[in-house]
């Protein structure tokens, strides 16, 4: 059952769609190179190493999540990436009783990454935000990979973007720095948040990506900023690609064009 909570606040939200077509651009002073994350979802630090070196100064902003976790060495991994001058988000998710949750946070201040997801409800987000210090903490939203059919099963009958924005504004409310969220919700977050959220999204595939993954709710790099993203994660797109540089740098040129200066 829905909490008496969201439903007040889905009937409050102005759902007007006049303004659907005007663009949003991220008006953040975000050096444009670091608006491409890169996801380095792959099996050892070795191989992440190889390809950073791979794709060299297109890219100046990685994502190590739980999969690098399982190696062993995943704190070394982000020692290497900052010592190589990159930008490092650690996509963990954390979520736990709030007390461990906020210590975990304490913790990674230790490090020097940019970035930490929290999923959770409140308690667990005010947590996290009360020991984050100098790092920036963003809370899950709800996964690319679920659509509408996949939320209900987990007992919540409305539609992903209702959700998506209940959840945006909650973490918001405890102290977030900004959520990660699908490029398809963008525009309804941004514009019911403000400038100052940070929105971060992931599920980004080319206009030509041919492969079908387990990505649902999806969007290209242009449309994705024009509907108010300030970061754009990508992985398999770039990481598999026939040539990774080529593709990063393709996208750095979009994010270019769209963010001159």
């Amino acid at each position: 059952m829905v909490g008496l909570q969201l439903l007040r606040y889905l009937m409050a939200f102005d759902s007007d769609r006049d303004s659907e077509n005007r663009p949003l651009l991220s008006s953040k002073s975000i050096p444009r190179q670091e608006r491409l994350i890169v996801a380095l979802d792959v099996n050892s630090p070795k191989d992440a190493i190889a390809a950073v070196q791979l794709l060299g100064e297109s890219v100046s902003f990685y994502k190590i999540g739980l999969q690098l976790l399982m190696s062993g060495r995943y704190f070394e991994l982000l020692d290497e990436l900052v010592e190589l001058n990159k930008k490092v988000f650690i996509d963990l998710k954390l979520y736990d009783v709030p007390e461990t949750v906020g210590l975990a946070v304490s913790q990674l201040t230790h490090t020097r990454a940019t970035f930490v997801t929290v999923h959770g409800y409140q308690e667990i987000l005010r947590s996290a935000t009360a020991a984050k210090q100098g790092l920036k903490v963003l809370a899950v939203t709800v996964l690319t990979s679920l659509d509408r059919d996949d939320i209900r099963q987990l007992g919540y009958p409305v539609e992903v973007a209702e959700l998506v924005k209940f959840r945006a504004k909650n973490a918001m409310e405890m102290g977030c720095d900004g959520v990660i969220a699908s490029a398809v919700e963008a525009r309804p977050l941004r514009e019911a948040l403000g400038e100052e959220a940070i929105i971060v999204t992931p599920g980004i595939r080319p206009a030509d990506y041919g492969r079908q993954d387990d990505q649902k709710r999806t969007m290209d790099a242009r449309h994705a900023f024009l509907n108010g993203a300030d970061y754009i994660v990508v992985g398999r797109p770039i990481l598999k690609a026939e040539n990774p540089r080529e593709k990063a740098e393709q996208m750095q040129a979009v994010i270019t064009e769209l963010f001159p200066s």
